[in-house]
């Protein structure tokens, strides 16, 4: 039999194995798999994963480098952090104005309370503590106390409703559920006769407005903790074991339930280990690496920057305000001056508008030499050229970067949905390069990371070390699935066997569902999902976001697209345009941006409405959109894969309105649920043609 592998960073490169049909496998590889090499063996794989929430699995351990380090569970990486860097600043809060900050030491004992506290209220063994609520120094500590008294630590999303709180309370039969405030804990209460695993309910924010049997505040649940022996949970963590489950993060369900992706200790210290090594990060006893926690720490992406990588190097996590994302976190990045920076494309894209709109309203001078510096910046891509950059930097670099309080920040990334190439190549000609990442949460969060000497315009970077890439089945063009292994790679889905081998193949490599391919240096580009690949009528397999991107990118106007027509005769669009949103709700408004009003004055428009524009109502905006449309159009690469039919709407997408994710993904099926009656509208048999059949 015949294979190949590539990308493994810490074992010479396997080029062609040949293996015999019938094989002898030592006993050493009861505890560990030195490499994944792919054996048609069927009762060596399912050890890899399971889908009990007391199951172990085999480890994936390498021969060499980070790969082969030694596994640790959460308390042996904690207490090690606590040896190092004891005195340093874990994390830092805002109380008023005033920022306060607890140490190491401090922080470990507080976790240390909050588990003993957890097992006084009864938390049982692989039981969740489920916590609802904005990042805080109690989420930290509900999870990493959660973890160390034996139980899982299970973020909530603050969006969800009051019974997808419920699915997720009862599927990992929650024994303690902590909420931030009255709103949440309204939540919980609705539901609360549907969680028979439930024992108790602490509140960490505000006064409680009433005082329930088994409901407490922090205060009250810390103090039970303190009054607490350390007896019991000296014998729990001398009992945990690096390949057992102590995270449950659920998938945000665009289709049916959300799934319960179960990471082990190994899964949580081995990734931050291996990421902050690939990105070179400093220990805290050299330079500590500072971060802003905003985003939702149900997502892994979040929990695996603010909490673990940060633990592993001794770097201090600053918490945003609550209403970061609706316009302070610009205020907190300004006072913490991180080091580090990881935003969702939402935020890089908002932040861009923001500058153009400040960019807009300069003098002719100012807007000069803005033009003639991002020429510089993005001309000179990377490594940089040095007597115009110098003075760029001097003129116009350094004070964009003080502005958004990014001056200290050498690594700025983005990730969790697709990035347009035109955020990245803005942001790099002011001389912020954005490196993306790519991954998932059945892989810990990072697979793929760009860095500053491996980065490439559009590319996910290469796999992060002891870990390695498969495109499977690979077309003509070496598009196809791609594939994933190391020790990142997750335990399996709580109670769901069934969709657990559909997502670890009999090999133990897990199906990312993304498709993508490698360019002649191994750097990752992403080309689609296979769930969303577009199958015309006609049988032609088309990805979505790359067109959607063009056409945003043609269209500055455009904040959302949605390209239509799987089983359909020919493609449409869905088309949302740049909206204020509303601060306190996150709803989109009918006022444009000022950029979106700077835009259509080009166009010879007046509109200042999205009412104005949507349907087709303003003439010469409708006419600018179907110029972009058709640039697009004229770079397809067949008849197929051009846009017949598009629609503006009336409202863009939102996470409150249903069409986003909690990180700002496009939700697709809602969308076409949502938007069904205007989908139809393209497809009906009837005489009338869009403008680029005229």
């Amino acid at each position: 039999e015949r294979l190949t592998v590539s990308s493994y960073r810490d074992s010479p490169p396997v080029e062609t194995l040949r293996v015999k049909s019938v094989l002898i496998i030592t006993a050493h590889l009861a505890d560990s798999l030195p490499r994944p090499v792919s054996l048609p063996v069927s009762f060596g794989a399912p050890d890899l994963w399971t889908a009990q929430r007391d199951g172990q699995v085999r480890l994936r351990m390498g021969e060499s480098g980070v790969a082969a380090e030694p596994p640790a569970t959460v308390n042996q990486v904690f207490a090690s952090a606590v040896e190092r860097f004891g005195s340093c600043t874990a994390f830092g809060w805002k109380d008023g104005e005033a920022w306060k900050v607890m140490n190491y030491r401090e922080y470990y004992q507080q976790c240390r309370t909050a588990a003993k506290g957890f097992l006084k209220l009864g938390l049982e063994r692989c039981h969740g503590v489920g916590i609802l609520g904005f990042n805080s120094p109690e989420w930290f500590m509900a999870d990493i106390g959660a973890i160390l008294a034996g139980g899982f630590a299970v973020g909530i999303y603050t969006t969800n409703s009051p019974e997808a709180c419920q699915y997720v309370a009862e599927n990992c039969q929650a024994n303690v559920l902590v909420v931030e405030n009255n709103k949440q804990l309204q939540k919980i209460l609705q539901v609360h006769d549907q969680l028979p695993h439930l024992k108790a309910i602490i509140q960490y924010k505000d006064a409680l407005k009433d005082k329930l049997p088994n409901l407490y505040t922090w205060e009250e649940f810390m103090q039970l903790g303190r009054e607490e022996p350390d007896t019991q949970l000296d014998e729990i963590l001398a009992s945990q074991k690096p390949n057992q489950c102590c995270t449950l993060i659920y998938t945000s369900g665009t289709t049916g339930h959300p799934k319960g992706v179960m990471l082990s200790h190994d899964n949580l210290t081995w990734t931050a280990l291996s990421t902050g090594r690939t990105v070179c990060l400093t220990d805290a006893d050299q330079s500590q690496e500072i971060v802003v926690s905003y985003l939702p720490l149900s997502h892994v992406a979040a929990q695996m920057v603010d909490i673990w990588i940060t633990m592993r190097v001794g770097g201090a996590t600053y918490f945003a305000q609550p209403d970061a994302l609706k316009g302070s976190l610009a205020n907190t990045l300004r006072e913490v001056r991180p080091t580090a920076f990881m935003g969702v494309p939402r935020v890089w894209e908002k932040m861009q508008e923001k500058m153009k709109a400040i960019g807009a309203k300069s003098s002719t001078v100012r807007r000069r030499v803005a033009s003639w510096a991002k020429d510089v910046g993005l001309n000179g891509a990377l490594p940089r050229k040095p007597l115009n950059y110098r003075l760029a930097k001097r003129l116009v670099f350094q004070k964009v970067r003080k502005a958004l309080g990014l001056d200290r920040c050498t690594r700025c990334y983005t990730g969790a949905a697709p990035i347009t190439r035109d955020t990245l190549e803005f942001f790099l000609s002011l001389d912020i390069p954005v490196y993306e990442l790519y991954g998932m949460s059945e892989s810990t969060g990072p697979h793929t990371i760009s860095l500053s000497d491996a980065f490439r315009l559009t590319s996910c970077g290469k796999v992060i070390g002891g870990c390695q890439t498969k495109i499977c089945n690979p077309d003509a063009e070496g598009n196809g699935e791609i594939c994933f292994w190391g020790r990142h790679v997750f335990m399996g889905y709580l109670n769901m066997p069934d969709k657990t081998e559909e997502a670890l193949d009999k090999d133990g490599w897990l199906h990312s569902g993304d498709l993508g391919k490698h360019d002649e240096q191994d750097f990752l580009f992403i080309t689609g999902r296979i769930k969303e690949l577009i199958i015309t009528a006609g049988g032609e397999n088309i990805p979505p976001v790359p067109i959607e991107d063009a056409v945003k990118e043609a269209i500055p106007l455009i904040s959302n697209a949605m390209l239509i027509g799987d089983k359909r005769k020919f493609l449409s669009m869905l088309l949302t345009v740049k909206c204020h949103i509303d601060g306190e709700t996150g709803a989109p408004e009918d006022e444009l941006t000022p950029e979106a009003v700077e835009i259509c004055r080009k166009m010879g428009s007046n509109v200042t409405r999205v009412s104005d524009i949507a349907g087709g109502r303003d003439r010469l905006v409708t006419a600018a959109i179907q110029e972009g449309i058709n640039r697009v159009n004229e770079q397809a690469t067949s008849n197929a894969q051009r846009i017949q039919k598009w629609i503006v709407l009336e409202k863009d997408f939102s996470i409150t309105g249903g069409e986003l994710g909690p990180t700002m993904k496009l939700k697709r099926p809602v969308v076409m649920k949502m938007y069904k009656e205007q989908i139809e509208n393209f497809y009906k048999e009837v005489a009338t043609m869009s403008l680029s059949d005229k």
